[in-house]
């Protein structure tokens, strides 16, 4: 069972949808005895970090979170989810994440080459394969997956980098280190690309 995490943030029904119509079993809870007994969790997230981050905190379980992936549970962080792995970001000031993957989640530039950036960045766009992944199977480079952000993250490891997408700037779309795999796009959203990605997500469990 796959344990998709309420903390009253995120695109639960939806992901629990994609991830029911790739085979799996998916429930969604903010029950840690649940996510406990959970043999992979998904962690969604929409709106602003602090409030993403406050709200985990608030629900009791940033510590269920943390031992499920120091166990070796496979973990799938979407959008916001993904962000709240890193050690802080600076929207509204600087807020605490949950510090496991060490790095900082920045605002897109407002001009590039004098040019101004349409911020967020929303809508359909391409992902540039950088390692060979199970999580990534079958995927052929440059897929097109669907964003809605405003910011995303800068890992310190670059190994940990999985994809990187250009909108004015390259900017890393997905993670990757031992048993979480994190995007910065919605596979729930992603249509044929994002069904894959959850079954090959799905198969690790």
């Amino acid at each position: 069972m796959i344990a998709v995490i309420d903390y009253g943030m995120g695109n639960l029904r939806s992901v629990q949808k994609g991830l029911e119509k790739v085979g799996q079993e998916a429930v969604v809870t903010s029950n840690p005895d649940i996510i406990k007994e959970a043999s992979a969790l998904v962690l969604p997230g929409v709106g602003a970090f602090g409030a993403c981050m406050s709200n985990l905190q608030s629900y009791g379980l940033v510590d269920i979170v943390r031992s499920s992936i120091q166990k070796g549970k496979p973990f799938l962080g979407i959008c916001v989810g993904m962000q709240l792995l890193f050690s802080e970001c600076e929207e509204f000031g600087k807020s605490r994440g949950l510090d496991i993957l060490k790095g900082k989640v920045v605002r897109f530039p407002q001009t590039i080459n004098g040019a101004r950036l349409k911020i967020p960045h929303i809508g359909w766009n391409n992902i540039k394969l950088k390692k060979n992944l199970s999580f990534l199977k079958g995927l052929p480079d440059n897929s097109f997956v669907y964003f809605v952000h405003s910011y995303y993250p800068v890992p310190e490891e670059k190994g940990i980098i999985a994809t990187t997408t250009k909108y004015g700037i390259e900017f890393t779309s997905s993670v990757c280190k031992d048993n979480i795999f994190a995007t910065q796009f919605h596979p729930e959203k992603s249509q044929t690309t994002g069904l894959s990605i959850l079954r090959n997500f799905g198969e690790l469990v």
